[in-house]
């Protein structure tokens, strides 16, 4: 999610090897500065939030605030039956909303659902686990999620699941604060950089001082859209989606293409239409989550983005008092029960959610 942009209403892929192409745009992003020592996180200037607007003109330009910030010999083996033989059949499904950086949360959540064991190793088997996106930005430690999601992709394929991300607005945030800096984009309503959007989303220093290759060439090859037993997996709760083709694969490539091709402009309206939101939410809603649907596969929509306080119409708090956070039990499901939103509002006080699908319940 990233404040002051899109609040308004606007009108199974099989996993392949290109989902490990690198990018050429990687080898022209310039020098990268590591640090084993991250500063302490700075937070955003201002904590408050606005009550979301009811549209905004096609100009608009995300520029203000609008929402937060190995195993031994004897121990059964993940992935296998108490016989030793592979597990048949895909593994159960998980997916995990916004975290913004919160990494001490992911991991309590991940290990509540018995996804991953103590000492925070995968422990799952074949379960399948998605993450929605928007990794780092408002919490302490962005780059340390980054690492335990790459981590528990690596672990999870060794025991016969997998664990895989959708590319939310922050990453392409991120990715164009590290690309282009301050260079001035057209923003349709004055002059914006990826840079002063960063830090006016919550960007941390800490973060960029140790983002790495990898870490960027992770967040560029990340799919926008994935369909997986019925449910269409996105971040944003947008149709801007419908924008980059009319199928999954050819939104993926779309995104993809965009990001390599490394021009200032076209990213930025990438990013801008990917911070819409609430377009499910009002009258309309239903219609169109249809629109994805039809278009793209799936009986249901699951998304990120849009923490669940303020699809509901409260109002939570950034500046860590919990006794005015919202409270978030669970995922809402809403728009004639088409959609499920998995933002639970952790930067509000709010809850970091992991979730089997189906819903129980």
């Amino acid at each position: 999610m990233t404040q002051g942009a899109g609040q308004g209403p606007e009108v199974q892929r099989t996993a392949t090897l290109r989902d490990f192409r690198v990018p050429a745009y990687v080898n022209e992003a310039g020098p990268f500065v590591t640090s084993t020592h991250p500063a302490e996180a700075v937070p955003p200037a201002d904590p408050g939030y606005p009550a979301p607007a009811a549209a905004y003109p096609d100009g608009y330009t995300p520029t203000q605030r609008d929402l937060p910030v190995i195993q031994r010999a004897d121990t059964p083996q993940p992935g296998l039956d108490p016989a030793g033989r592979p597990a048949s059949g895909p593994g159960p499904l998980y997916v995990v909303g916004d975290v913004h950086g919160y990494l001490d949360e992911l991991v309590a959540a991940l290990q509540e659902q018995g996804l991953i064991d103590s000492s925070g190793q995968w422990c799952a088997g074949t379960t399948r686990l998605w993450f929605l996106g928007d990794f780092t930005d408002r919490g302490p430690d962005g780059v340390g999620v980054i690492d335990l999601v790459m981590r528990l992709s690596a672990e999870a394929a060794a025991a016969g699941g997998y664990c895989k991300a959708l590319m939310g607005n922050h990453e392409l945030l991120l990715l164009g604060a590290k690309r282009f800096g301050d260079t001035p984009v057209n923003s349709g309503a004055g002059t914006a950089t990826f840079q002063a959007a960063w830090l006016l989303n919550g960007g941390q220093k800490s973060d960029m001082e140790r983002l790495q290759d990898h870490h960027l060439q992770w967040m560029a090859r990340l799919d926008a859209v994935e369909e997986v037993d019925g449910y269409l997996l996105v971040h944003s709760d947008t149709t801007a989606y419908l924008d980059y083709g009319s199928s999954i694969e050819e939104v993926n490539d779309t995104v993809r293409e965009t990001l390599t091709r490394n021009d200032v402009d076209e990213v930025w309206e990438l990013f801008r239409k990917f911070t819409k939101r609430f377009s499910f939410r009002d009258e309309g809603g239903a219609d169109a989550v249809r629109s994805l649907l039809d278009t793209y596969g799936g009986s249901r929509i699951v998304h990120g983005h849009s923490p669940i306080p303020y699809l509901l119409g409260e109002v939570g708090s950034e500046d860590g008092d919990e006794s005015t956070g919202p409270v978030v039990e669970g995922p809402h499901v809403y728009a004639d029960g088409l959609a499920i939103a998995m933002d639970g509002g952790v930067t509000m006080s709010g809850k970091l959610l992991v979730r089997r699908l189906p819903l129980s319940g």
